[in-house]
């Protein structure tokens, strides 16, 4: 008999491990139960690392016990000088790379019985990272940087990982650099998930021209025979009025003008950022919050040029654009004419 808490019923608490055992050794996915207090179903339970145990907050029932600590093995200091590494279980595993990066690596030997008459090292490293995984991981760690530059979620930097690990394997962009590659695998990332970025805020953060991004774009999206769905208009109205400092009836105006104007065919030809650029002019002119063409066209990466031509389409219909119960500050007729 297993010595079990004073918290604890030792019955229930040992039946739960030995199901587990069972679990594991069976595989059957669909016996794994739900790890839950019988008294209290519904309470969240506390997980005690230092003790291994998972216990009920309501009733102190240790539900399970010897639960695996899956953090760091050592505290690690950022102003530590030692040479030695303490850690006994090297990286975490990455199932992009072959084999899931686990492989064994012989430190140097410090004792006689380690080095032969002639002083070579007896024990070597015979299996050393392959260079294909070698080029992945430098690759992932440039979309990493990328993606935490634009403040871009964990989901978008995996799907990106898995995009670059197709198209490398299936070596079909020969002679592109990795970070152009990767660039643009960042790039379909975002408009897959939903929030695209323009060509412009990813050549930002990379070291790829624009025109290089482009081209591997196509090239990748006819290799894995995938597709993006087409931005809009309002795919960037939200990011770029919160980076300008827009109130929220001034983000709804620009988005209502923007649609409206794709609506009635006042823009054709123009790209989206643009048609985007122009209603935010409008509506922030209109509105006591006024934005100058050069304020929008920094954060939407558009020239002011480009602002003043698609709103030049769009300025005589300006009183059909604009949502019924908006608040004018500046009337429709007094709206700079460009």
């Amino acid at each position: 008999m297993w010595n079990c808490k004073a918290l604890s019923v030792p019955q229930q608490s040992l039946g739960f491990v030995f199901y587990i055992y069972i679990f594991f050794l069976s595989g059957d996915a669909l016996a794994l139960p739900k790890v839950q207090c019988p008294n209290h179903p519904e309470a969240l339970l506390v997980e005690d690392y230092r003790a291994g145990d998972m216990i009920c907050p309501e009733c102190g029932l240790v539900v399970g016990d010897r639960v695996i600590d899956v953090g760091s093995e050592w505290r690690t200091f950022s102003n530590d000088k030692a040479a030695k590494d303490p850690s006994r279980v090297g990286d975490a595993q990455n199932p992009l790379l072959n084999g899931g990066d686990l492989s064994t690596m012989i430190s140097k030997g410090t004792g006689s019985a380690s080095f032969d008459e002639f002083g070579n090292s007896k024990y070597q490293n015979r299996r050393t990272m392959s260079s294909s995984d070698r080029a992945m991981l430098n690759a992932f760690k440039e979309i990493t940087n990328m993606s935490d530059r634009i403040n871009l979620p964990r989901n978008i930097i995996d799907r990106t990982n898995n995009l670059f690990k197709q198209v490398y394997e299936q070596k079909s962009l020969k002679g592109r650099s990795n970070d152009a590659i990767a660039s643009a695998c960042l790039y379909i990332a975002c408009r897959q998930e939903g929030v695209p970025r323009t060509f412009k805020e990813i050549c930002a953060v990379s070291r790829i021209s624009k025109k290089e991004i482009g081209r591997c774009f196509k090239l990748i999206l006819k290799a894995l025979e995938t597709s993006v769905d087409l931005i809009t208009t309002g795919d960037f109205m939200s990011r770029f009025c919160s980076n300008l400092g827009l109130p929220k009836q001034v983000q709804m105006a620009a988005t209502y003008i923007a649609r409206k104007a794709v609506e009635l065919d006042l823009v054709p030809g123009r790209s989206p950022i643009s048609v985007a650029a122009a209603a935010i002019y409008m509506a922030s002119q209109a509105s006591a919050e006024k934005k100058t063409q050069k304020e929008i066209g920094d954060i939407a990466g558009v020239a002011d040029v480009t602002i003043r031509q698609s709103y030049r389409l769009i300025y005589p219909r300006a009183a059909d654009l604009f949502p019924p119960d908006f608040k004018f500050d500046t009337p429709v007729d007094k709206l700079p004419q460009l």
